[in-house]
């Protein structure tokens, strides 16, 4: 996983809200949303009939990770990825990009941001139904000013990179929800971002499909390592995508963690709802139990470090004593046992009856 402390920042969300009704910057002197008493303010919001869409939500994105921002219908979610781009103006807060606070920037600089440094993709493909998959893939590129021979060789790149090559030519009317959501990426790929905006990118689709598109996301991940932040409602997808998890209801961040972290020491009983009926051996991985006190264990059994438990247990069934865990990069890091995969679903439910 990418979400060690040291990691370097891309994007850091700071004390961020958003607040619905007449004059909702009165709440907030200095504009920049740190405030001493943060559930007082809350409190105070409601009870003036505004809505507190957004409440000093906090986070940083490293670079290359894949940050799931989940909840139920109506936490903020979708709200705060919108701040984050400014597609909806915060109330209070800062968002600062590489360094630079996006909310003080002019608008000429965001939309410069935006065409150059952001992808985004949403529920909605709002692909133009009157332009072939090749012109909607190169259209931001136009909009950029890019010369057309360009423009169309990189949308034609990225065509292929999202597994549509045969159906440039293909108009929207004429292509499942599936390959609609493909050219949909494609066409935020386009522009090379280096921060990867995707609001419930998938949840429209059929079951099916939406496991093979998780599947080709992960793909692209693998080749493109971008700095992604990922909106979803399910728990299932934001385990299976995410290097690390943010839960948020009522508009605050209630957990921050890896997959297996949130399962395993869920905050609060809200986040144990979501994480109650979720298959341990599907989310513990090797990485999360591996033990470096032996880095040279007698085995020619080598598992990644980010193999679930799961994926391990078949080979101590077929008579492995111990399986090395390598990194990333192919070093051994440590090892495991039979005995540490038992103690660590042991202890994963034991922590789920005491939640």
């Amino acid at each position: 996983m990418t979400g060690a402390d040291d990691q370097e920042v891309k994007l850091t969300c700071r004390h961020v809200w958003k607040v619905y009704g007449p004059a909702a910057d009165r709440f907030f002197t200095s504009g920049k949303g740190d405030v001493a008493d943060a559930a007082g303010l809350i409190e105070s919001i409601s009870e003036s009939g505004h809505i507190g869409a957004a409440c000093d939500v906090t986070f940083d994105v490293h670079f290359g990770e894949i940050f799931v921002i989940m909840g139920l219908s109506g936490s903020g979610k979708s709200t705060i990825v919108r701040c984050l781009s400014r597609l909806v103006e915060p109330t209070a807060g800062e968002v600062i990009l590489d360094g630079e606070d996006l909310l003080r920037v002019s608008r000429d600089k965001l939309i410069d941001i935006r065409r150059h440094k952001m992808g985004m993709v949403f529920q909605n493909f709002g692909l133009l139904p009157h332009l072939s998959v090749v012109e909607n893939v190169a259209f931001p590129l136009q909009i950029q000013g890019v010369t057309k021979e360009k423009r169309l060789a990189r949308a034609m790149e990225m065509i292929d990179l999202v597994g549509l090559g045969g159906r440039e030519t293909s108009y929207p009317r004429q292509l499942s929800g599936g390959q609609q959501q493909r050219v949909g990426i494609a066409r935020s790929l386009a522009v090379e971002p280096e921060l990867w905006f995707l609001d419930e990118p998938f949840s429209a689709l059929d079951p099916l499909i939406r496991r093979q598109m998780q599947d080709e996301f992960l793909r692209l991940q693998q080749l493109l390592h971008k700095t992604i932040v990922f909106i979803t409602h399910d728990f299932l997808e934001a385990l299976r995508l995410a290097d690390r998890i943010a839960i948020m209801k009522d508009g605050r961040i209630v957990q921050i963690g890896t997959p297996a972290e949130v399962v395993m020491q869920p905050a609060d009983d809200y986040v144990s709802e979501f994480t109650q009926d979720v298959p341990r051996v599907k989310v513990i991985t090797a990485g999360d139990i591996a033990t470096s006190a032996d880095l040279h264990p007698a085995t020619d059994d080598v598992v990644d470090e980010h193999a679930t438990l799961e994926e391990i247990m078949p080979r101590f069934a077929a008579g492995s004593d111990v399986v090395a865990v390598k990194s990333g990069e192919g070093a051994i890091v440590g090892s495991i046992t039979a005995q540490m995969v038992l103690s660590a679903l042991a202890d994963s439910h034991a922590a789920g009856d005491a939640a």
